[in-house]
């Protein structure tokens, strides 16, 4: 009887440089939301993918950065690097051509980690030439005692395979502990209001990049589809202004987007309302952050 194998391994960078996109290539599956914006991803996330005797669990975080006062900078801060802590690899992703104070920031503290150190070098398409690649490369590998480096470009999944293979090659023996069908340990609820925020964070990144959270608050199965309820949490009325836009065509359009969506990904009816509502100053309120489901402890 083969060996089983089994690892955690954490995702981890500054913040847009693509570690939820690398995810979904990882999982060939969409588990993640996405958007052109940093700190898009704000929860530690976990990314399950089972190929025969192996099990591999991704843990998706939010960008490290220095910095950010507000709770919920905080918050997102706690949860990439407590992600660092018991996993078996640590894959620092990076921009290719790029390595600024940000990525040295990260590097610290995968330096302290004591997972296998996989250097993933990102967005290689970025490069004017693809000569430019060697040199970056070599440079990178100065920077730390990597395992691997593996240059990939996830958006189009290109050499994402290779890393897939390289970290198989780095997983410790041992049980699964998920079913081999399992995608993530998360609820329909969170990745619902995922959804939305991604629909949100995409049309309105520029005029509100960080100033509005999703909450569901009711979740209800009929006989012929499912009925959602979601808030959409601003910390002030110009910003509820924004969202709704003229006579609420926005948010009806992003109601719109979201529900197609969270149909086609649970292929279930649905019936999807939602409200725009204000608090001030949630982003560094602690107690509105536990009620949006962050990680609020001091710190």
């Amino acid at each position: 009887m083969s060996e089983t194998r089994c690892g955690t391994l954490a995702l981890v960078g500054r913040p847009n440089v693509g570690k939820s996109t690398l995810l979904n290539a990882l999982l060939e599956e969409r588990l993640v939301i996405t958007a052109d914006r940093p700190q898009t991803t704000r929860h530690a996330i976990l990314g399950i993918r089972t190929d025969g005797d192996d099990q591999l669990l991704f843990v998706d975080t939010p960008g490290l950065h220095d910095g950010g006062r507000r709770a919920l900078n905080r918050s997102m801060n706690r949860a990439a690097r407590g992600a660092l802590f018991d996993v078996d690899i640590v894959v620092m992703v990076v921009e290719a051509g790029r390595w600024g104070p940000a990525d040295d920031y990260v590097l610290e503290q995968v330096k302290q980690a004591r997972g296998i150190p996989v250097l993933a070098i990102n967005k290689i398409d970025a490069l004017p030439k693809r000569e430019a690649l060697l040199p970056y490369l070599a440079q990178a590998a100065a920077r730390h005692d990597w395992a691997d480096l593996v240059p990939i470009m996830a958006r189009r999944g290109e050499n994402v395979p290779r890393l897939l293979s390289v970290l198989r090659g780095h997983l410790p023996p041992g049980p699964h502990h998920y079913d081999a069908d399992a995608l993530t340990d998360r609820s329909e609820r969170f990745l619902v209001a995922e959804l939305i925020r991604e629909k949100l964070t995409r049309r309105l990144g520029d005029e509100l990049p960080h100033q509005l959270s999703v909450e569901i608050e009711r979740w209800r199965e009929g006989p012929d589809k499912r009925e959602i309820h979601g808030a959409i949490w601003v910390e002030r009325p110009g910003q509820r202004a924004i969202i709704l836009g003229h006579q609420g065509s926005r948010i009806k359009e992003v109601g719109i987007e979201a529900r197609q969506e969270i149909e086609r990904r649970f292929g279930r009816p649905v019936r999807l309302e939602l409200w725009v509502k204000v608090r001030s100053g949630w982003t560094d309120d602690l107690r509105a952050l536990r009620q949006l489901g962050y990680d609020s402890e001091q710190g």
